[in-house]
């Protein structure tokens, strides 16, 4: 896997710094793409400390030409990505009818949208090098959650998103898989505990009493998941929604 180039959206922090850190460790050259460029700083020394290469670069993933400068520079600096990891998201929780316009396409716009965009821009260079890898984080928010229809129609909406590239570009040799995480503790579980006017600490503990495995997940438990997905080895493995939950989801 060293001849790969993997970009990381939304890896400043979270789910999508380990996902980075990861990857590195698995000998990937690492974009680790944000909103703020600035912010991907911490995460590409890291890579940078632990012997890998990465570069940091920003973008707001729902807007066309940033992402294509962003995935061009990547090209010139990096290599050719062929592994692309759309993890971006934002919430905006709150009851349907307090949901405001701005609420709904905000969410979809990076969910969605950021994910169409960010696949569009990079699946030429997999196709021009017949093998790709393309993972979508979803989340068990898909089967709905209260508070959250923006966030569940687009979290179910990238299963349906994944599928269908897991069709067009088969034949390409570009794979395509979901990771839908349960609760995993990370900057937008704290803000949502916060939310709800709990602390974080006990917003945990309620919810790993309700997970078989008795604990909540780490962004390095999604994080292994994808590797698996980005391999070698998983080339067979195409079109599929693996729930990353402590246990199973009704």
């Amino acid at each position: 896997m060293t001849d790969r180039i993997a970009i990381v959206t939304g890896s400043a922090r979270g789910i999508g710094a380990a996902t980075a850190r990861r990857l590195a460790a698995d000998g990937m050259a690492v974009a680790v793409l944000d909103l703020d460029e600035a912010a991907s700083a911490g995460t590409v020394k890291e890579i940078a400390d632990a012997g890998g290469r990465a570069i940091a670069v920003g973008a707001d993933v729902s807007n066309s030409e940033q992402v294509q400068a962003a995935v061009e520079r990547v090209a010139a600096e990096l290599g050719e990505p062929t592994v692309l990891i759309n993890n971006a998201g934002v919430i905006r929780d709150n009851l349907l009818f307090k949901m405001t316009d701005d609420d709904w396409d905000t969410v979809l716009g990076v969910h969605l949208r950021g994910a169409f965009l960010m696949s569009r821009a990079v699946q030429k260079y997999m196709v021009d090098q017949r093998y790709g890898r393309i993972v979508n984080l979803s989340s068990s928010s898909a089967l709905g959650n209260r508070g959250q229809v923006n966030y569940s129609a687009a979290k179910a909406g990238l299963q349906g998103f994944t599928k269908t590239l897991a069709i067009e570009l088969g034949p390409l040799g570009v794979t395509a898989n979901a990771v839908a995480p349960g609760f995993i503790a990370t900057d937008m579980t704290a803000s949502t505990a916060a939310r709800v006017g709990m602390p974080f600490e006990d917003f945990q503990a309620a919810a790993a009493a309700r997970i078989p495995v008795r604990r909540v997940g780490q962004g390095a438990d999604v994080a292994h998941t994808i590797s698996f997905l980005v391999s070698e080895g998983a080339g067979f493995v195409s079109g599929q929604v693996i729930y990353v939950a402590g246990g199973p989801l009704c």
